[in-house]
């Protein structure tokens, strides 16, 4: 075996159709997305001009929708950041105090959203917020709030916070899981120490619990902005992007962009600059969550 680690070409008969994978599946589709987002091309493959930077140029400084639809998804990531995690970081460590069969049974319903159907969540809050039959106004009506009932998707001042919710709702389940798995991790006997030095209830667990979930938390804003950046499947199937734009998200509008209006090269150009956004996000994310991480 140690002759094999050491000849160089059996190593890279080995990685090679590792790389040859992840060339094909993703660097080609990179570099022929930014071919053509420098063409003016309706659809592969037909005749086409090169425009230079002309798309860029429409989309950077003349394309409203485009920077509405990066807000949109700005504040998706920020409501799973400051509402999402918090809320799971609080259940998970009520998971793990819980104990028992009531632990196990508590983290199936809340992970069930995960395993379900994306189609089937999008049908079934549709179905709860119908302004007409929908659950959610019907029981507004039987605890005598009847003037609050509304089109919560059908209006654009309540569209994206309605969207929002949904999605925060959808998503829920993973974060819990992957702070149910860190806290596991954590020592009890850090938390007996610290008990012994006077730490008790929210100061025990800001200053023992939070520092050592620093890598989880670091790990899960960084999935939370990626996830913002290109959720595309629960919004297409709910209001695609309605009414108006309220519920623009880039995916949804690349996507309309490509297929729907057949802008094939303004889409492609879309899709390098989503690349740009998705690594800069990753990247301010990794730094903030890290320098946060050394004061403790």
């Amino acid at each position: 075996m140690q002759k094999v680690f050491n000849n160089k070409m059996a190593i890279f008969l080995f990685v090679f159709p590792g790389i040859l994978l992840f060339a094909l599946t993703f660097l080609v589709p990179i570099v022929l997305s930014a071919y053509y987002s420098f063409r003016d091309t309706l659809s592969p493959g037909t005749p086409s001009a090169f425009i230079g930077f002309a798309n860029y140029t429409e989309l950077l400084f003349h394309d409203s929708r485009f920077w509405l639809a990066l807000r949109n998804a700005v504040l998706l990531g920020l409501g799973f950041i400051l509402i999402q995690h918090p809320i799971a970081i609080f259940f998970a460590i009520m998971l793990d105090r819980l104990g028992g069969k009531a632990e196990k049974w508590f983290r199936t319903i809340f992970f069930i959203p995960c395993v379900i159907s994306v189609v089937v969540i999008s049908k079934m809050w549709l179905s709860l917020l119908d302004p007409t039959f929908g659950a959610f106004n019907k029981m507004l009506d039987s605890l005598g709030l009847g003037f609050l009932k509304h089109a919560w998707l059908g209006d654009g001042s309540t569209a994206l916070v309605s969207m929002l919710f949904i999605l925060i709702w959808a998503g829920f389940g993973w974060g819990l899981l992957f702070y149910y798995a860190g806290l596991k991790g954590i020592p009890d006997d850090m938390y007996e120490a610290a008990s012994l030095d006077g730490a008790s209830g929210f100061r025990l667990h800001w200053r023992i619990t939070v520092p050592l979930l620093s890598p989880v938390i670091t790990v899960q804003i960084t999935l939370a902005m990626i996830t913002a950046l290109k959720q595309m499947e629960t919004v297409f199937l709910t209001t695609n992007g309605g009414p108006g734009d309220s519920t623009q998200f880039l995916a949804v509008y690349l996507y309309n962009k490509a297929f729907s209006a057949s802008q094939y090269g303004y889409a492609n150009a879309i899709s390098i600059l989503f690349i740009i956004v998705c690594l800069l996000a990753t990247y301010l994310s990794n730094k903030l969550t890290r320098s946060d991480a050394t004061e403790f």
